[in-house]
């Protein structure tokens, strides 16, 4: 098989994890497609220079967050400048998949997802939709893997409270 071939099915295969991934540093899809066609292009050139071949999935992961930093650092500055002249409105965060709109449980999981702190919603995120184990977060994220593993503990328990509070709260259930 040739290398173009390899990264093909590279991408087919783990696409969608980076997409999900890559959402959780963007406003929206495109964004997110832009921050991931980003990382990719970034893993194809230092592959190339490597001799070919496609990378391992905790460097993908890696390579777009450090892609997504770079985007809200340069996002950041373009508001600023934009501010002081505009009033710009929010971009509201789409989590999962938007075709799940009106479904009660998608609704109230993506509202939870949605109010973890950023680093314990990356750790949700790369776990259960990325599928990454704790040795590969841990490389992904630079973090140790016991740090990894609390923040997804961490995350589970706060996502199980809030979303028991929100179906309380949206059936009256006291």
């Amino acid at each position: 098989m040739n290398v173009s071939g390899e990264w093909k099915e590279w991408i087919a295969a783990y696409g969608g994890r980076l997409l999900l991934f890559a959402r959780g540093w963007s406003s929206g899809r495109e964004d997110a497609e832009d921050l991931v066609q980003e990382a990719i292009i970034r893993l194809w050139n230092l592959h190339q220079e490597k001799g070919g071949g496609v990378p391992d999935l905790p460097l993908a992961f890696s390579t777009i967050r450090f892609c997504g930093l770079n985007h809200h650092r340069s996002e950041s500055r373009r508001k600023k400048r934009e501010e002081s002249i505009i009033y710009l409105n929010d971009f509201q965060d789409v989590w999962l998949d938007p075709t799940l709109e009106e479904d009660e449980e998608a609704l109230l999981l993506r509202e939870a997802v949605r109010n973890l702190s950023g680093k314990l919603r990356e750790v949700v995120t790369l776990k259960i939709w990325g599928g990454l184990t704790f040795a590969q977060i841990s490389e992904s994220l630079a973090i140790s893997q016991n740090t990894a593993a609390s923040r997804y503990r961490y995350a589970l328990e706060q996502l199980a409270q809030d979303l028991r509070k929100m179906k309380e709260d949206r059936h009256g259930i006291a």
